[in-house]
């Protein structure tokens, strides 16, 4: 069966960047009838914390991107790690190095001088076993791949790219273990993908390197490397890496400011595959997706992007999915509140501007009592006696009937009659909160406004 996977190292809290390869590699399995597994690459004893695990749990869910089967932890598969190098050192493809840190730096400076890449120089690729044994057991060191010495090339089956060549001379001997005994990312991560069954990985193109090594070792190792599809990277939107200055956000901190999954889903998806629908649910996003239309180029994050489309879910939510949402911020929200404010609001946090309208007496904020100190007591008792005579004929009546009144038109006449009725100087429609407040509601502020400026 084919099978993706998410595997992120729970070191910290989910990002844009790991949405992204959640989103790709969910929709991958579910668009062409596969399962996707979840797997935390926990084996960084010092930085990996229980907390992350949950977090992350906790955000793939709010974004609707579940898993199949149990959470896998690859912690769990440390001997098979171990015997996986055993078993490439046993075959000459993977040696002890002794080189101190001082020492690599001074190969680098060599090697940058005479215009090479800074490779590893091979130094301890040639000690003999005996050798190399001996000194393993007194001398601190770590464990390389002998990529670079051996003959041939590595061919990474990508579906975006095609088969993807490396010729051997061309690559290093990557480091697979540390001093510490513990392993890099790019061994465990091959083999628990062999010993999970993944057949697809979906990942940027900055891993196309790492590919070629893990194709390697899993050809050394006997396993069959799955089918790799290398899109283009997410950057920041000013074209750098995506970072928190460019753009980045924990999944944590988009809900903490109100998003919509809706929205993140929907402007993820996008990225790199132009062609899916405006506005579309999961299972819209899951049946046009098509793994051949995906971008082989780099695509910019935009926080603006974002907020639109979160923007236009939220307008778009019907009343009682939205009335439960605004509750969490304005506790007193009804259903009537719910429908006012629903067209004005980019965030849901926005509600508290309106929150005004819900009180009994009014509390304008300074700009709304500066319009109303210049319009002065008379306009007000004109706009209550218009009011007394076309209440049940609505706003538009009434706001005729106090110009026959004042001689007051345009911003002179509505401003003063919005900062009476809501506190502010802006606002929903003035037709919904002459409704909203019903026929009491608005003489009673009108009253209230003119006992302000009296004072």
């Amino acid at each position: 069966m084919m099978m993706t996977r998410f595997a992120p190292s729970p070191t910290g809290l989910l990002h844009l960047g790991n949405v992204r390869t959640a989103l790709l590699n969910w929709l991958y399995a579910r668009r062409y009838g596969g399962q996707f597994l979840l797997r935390f690459e926990d084996t960084d004893a010092d930085r990996s914390q229980k907390v992350f695990i949950e977090a992350i749990r906790s955000d793939l869910r709010w974004l609707g991107l579940d898993w199949d089967g149990e959470v896998k932890f690859q912690s769990a598969h440390a001997g098979q790690h171990r015997d996986a190098l055993r078993k490439l050192a046993d075959q000459g493809l993977a040696y002890r190095c002794f080189c101190s840190e001082h020492q690599l730096n001074l190969d680098r400076r060599l090697a940058a001088s005479r215009g090479l890449p800074p490779r590893y120089s091979g130094r301890c690729r040639e000690l003999n076993v005996q050798e190399s044994a001996s000194r393993g057991e007194r001398e601190p060191h770590v464990w390389r791949l002998a990529v670079h010495a051996i003959e041939g090339v590595v061919e990474v089956p990508d579906s975006l790219r095609g088969s993807v060549t490396f010729n051997c001379a061309d690559l290093d001997d990557p480091v697979v273990a540390r001093s510490d005994g513990s392993f890099t990312f790019l061994l465990p991560n091959a083999v628990d993908d062999a010993i999970d069954g993944i057949t697809h990985v979906l990942r940027g193109d900055d891993h196309l390197t790492n590919s070629s090594y893990q194709v390697w070792l899993l050809l050394h190792l006997g396993y069959q490397p799955p089918v790799y599809l290398h899109h283009g990277l997410l950057l920041g939107s000013d074209g750098s890496k995506l970072s928190k200055r460019s753009g980045s956000h924990s999944v944590a901190e988009l809900r903490e400011d109100g998003l919509l999954p809706q929205a993140l889903l929907q402007a993820m998806a996008r990225l790199g595959h132009p062609n899916m629908p405006e506005d579309a649910s999961l299972e819209t996003l899951v049946a046009n997706f098509t793994a051949e239309h995906l971008s082989t180029s780099a695509v910019r994050w935009q926080d603006d992007e974002l907020w639109r489309w979160h923007t236009r879910l939220l307008h778009a939510l019907p009343v009682d999915d939205w009335l439960v949402r605004l509750q969490h911020v304005v506790p007193a929200a009804d259903a009537g509140f719910a429908a006012l404010v629903q067209g004005n609001l980019q965030r849901i946090g926005d509600a508290l501007h309106y929150a005004r309208l819900l009180d009994v007496q009014v509390v304008p904020d300074d700009d709304a009592m500066d319009v109303a100190r210049q319009v002065g007591d008379a306009f007000y008792a004109a706009a209550i006696g218009a009011w007394e005579q076309h209440a049940a004929d609505g706003w538009k009546a009434w706001a005729d009937a106090v110009k026959q009144a004042t001689g007051a038109k345009g911003r002179e006449l509505f401003m003063p009659l919005r900062v009476a009725l809501s506190g502010a100087t802006h606002g929903p429609e003035m037709s919904g909160v002459v409704a909203y407040l019903g026929s009491g509601g608005v003489r009673a502020r009108l009253e209230d406004i003119r006992e302000k400026i009296r004072i």
